[in-house]
């Protein structure tokens, strides 16, 4: 029976797994992190990790979820430890990221989560907890009183069930107690997540206690990020294939590629690693990095996602594996590439060569399922904010149109096989409305495009809304592979 990955383990592990420098018992806890998933432990806990071992070890991470104890469970029994795989093509790297020093569930035990918010050693709190997590309406950006969660809490702040409820929860707390608030980092996939954050986090305080909304917009500090590297999601061959490998079973492991980039705008609170000494970029500005990484990197994405899974392709990198779909990718680039306006450092020729690198590399097993979860949240800013763009400078956009499209006909639940899948989707029930009300596709067109969480009426009836009906009624009748394959080759002539 294979051994459990362990600090009392460590030492069988093969001598070319990385393992932690430091001694972990010398770690200090001055970072909470809402959301522990995949994408944390592939990301932010990396850097924390290498904060660490670089000498300063006030960077230890104690970690938060706000639902399931899943992860919790997972990593308990390993005392935090976890592995960190890195997969380039045939190579692969293992290092083992002790920094996380343990996982609270906050449903079990939310006081305790507001008490590690409110301790005097916490100066840093990030977040991924998706877009939904923040409790604001897709459409206005107001906090959602209606959410039976944002009521609960609204009505008792001692037991917080939402993410702007457990930070503000502490920040009365630590107000109460004359401490400083800690700088809030939003690492969540959207723009202006910072602001997104603030927004509902003042929200919810000037409901609470007006006073209260003064000190945190005052004192506060909850800086924009941009965030980088693709995690698939780990399965059970994964966890098997590291067990044979490494000698021990660590079911919090988790697979990602070589390449990582973190932008944080330059505004804190109070004490703040040294991150640029871990490689992540402090600027002034991270609105044109963010926008560049959504409307390339995440709209190609989505693009991929619902053509490939549409069309039975499950992986992204055999996606671009023939010339249909590295045509599609570079010409979603060239609309999006229009609307954007990059910084000096960042040069968009060598960027899309490495992004088209990085969907190719399948060690990863990126699938497209995964990518095409929540398409609600993310269309707007990965494909929508483009299309727009282009609406107002007078500049079609076909291929943003078909990767809309696909979108649309993934949500009538079944795939150009004839196979059924589920839609997973916070709006996934309007969506399933707008189908079922359908006369025809450019009637689900239609409904779907009126819906204004996604869609703003700036796209109602235009030449953009109506060639996405034309994609759609081609993709229900030749289904995507058809479909692209001929897209692609009148984008040629």
């Amino acid at each position: 029976m294979t051994v459990r990955l362990s600090p009392a383990t460590l030492g069988q592990l093969p001598p070319d797994i990385e393992r932690p420098s430091y001694e972990r018992s010398t770690v200090r806890k001055g970072v909470v992190h809402l959301g522990i998933g995949a994408f944390h432990r592939a990301h932010q806990a990396v850097v924390f990790d290498d904060l660490i071992g670089r000498g300063d070890p006030r960077w230890g991470v104690r970690a938060a979820s706000l639902r399931s104890p899943a992860t919790r469970d997972a990593m308990a029994p390993q005392d935090g430890l976890y592995s960190l795989v890195v997969r380039d093509g045939a190579e692969e790297r293992t290092r083992i990221i002790g920094c996380v020093t343990d996982v609270l569930v906050a449903p079990e035990k939310p006081a305790a989560l507001v008490e590690a918010l409110a301790a005097p050693e916490t100066h840093i709190v990030t977040l991924t907890v998706t877009e939904k997590g923040y409790k604001l309406d897709p459409a206005t950006g107001s906090l959602i009183e209606a959410d039976p969660d944002v009521t609960s809490d609204l009505a008792r702040l001692d037991r917080p069930r939402t993410a702007p409820g457990f930070l503000v929860a502490a920040l009365a707390l630590r107000r109460t107690r004359g401490l400083a608030p800690f700088t809030a980092i939003s690492c969540d996939n959207l723009p202006e997540n910072g602001r997104r954050l603030e927004a509902a986090v003042l929200a919810m305080a000037e409901r609470c206690d007006p006073a209260l909304h003064d000190w945190i917009a005052d004192k506060g500090a909850f800086p924009q990020t941009m965030v980088d590297r693709i995690v698939p999601a780990t399965d059970e061959a994964d966890v098997e294939r590291l067990a044979r490998r490494i000698g021990a079973m660590d079911r919090a492991m988790v697979k990602t590629e070589p390449f990582t980039q973190w932008v944080i705008e330059g505004r804190f609170a109070g004490e703040r690693p040294d991150f640029g000494a871990a490689g992540v970029q402090v600027t002034a500005d991270v609105a044109p990095w963010e926008t560049a990484k959504l409307r390339l990197l995440n709209g190609a994405h989505s693009g991929i996602a619902y053509l490939g899974a549409q069309a039975g392709i499950e992986f992204v990198d055999q996606f671009v594996s023939d010339d249909i779909g590295v045509a599609l990718v570079e010409a979603l680039w060239d609309e999006a590439q229009a609307t954007l306006a990059p910084p000096d450092e960042l040069d968009l020729a060598v960027y899309r060569r490495a992004l088209l690198a990085r969907f190719a590399n399948r060690a990863l097993g990126h699938r497209t399922r995964q990518i095409a979860m929540d398409g609600s949240q993310k269309l707007p800013q990965r494909l929508v904010a483009p299309l727009l763009a282009r609406q107002e400078m007078g500049l079609a956009s076909p291929m943003i149109g078909l990767a809309i499209a696909a979108w649309m006909r993934w949500q009538a639940g079944r795939d150009d096989a004839g196979e059924r899948h589920v839609v997973d989707d916070p709006l996934a029930d309007r969506t399933a409305a707008a189908w079922a009300a359908a006369a025809d596709p450019a009637d689900a067109a239609h409904r779907l495009l009126a819906i204004d969480a996604i869609f703003p009426p700036a796209l109602a009836g235009s030449p953009a809304a109506q060639q996405i009906a034309r994609w759609l009624g081609e993709l229900v009748r030749k289904g995507a592979a058809a479909t692209l394959a001929a897209a692609v080759g009148d984008q040629g002539r």
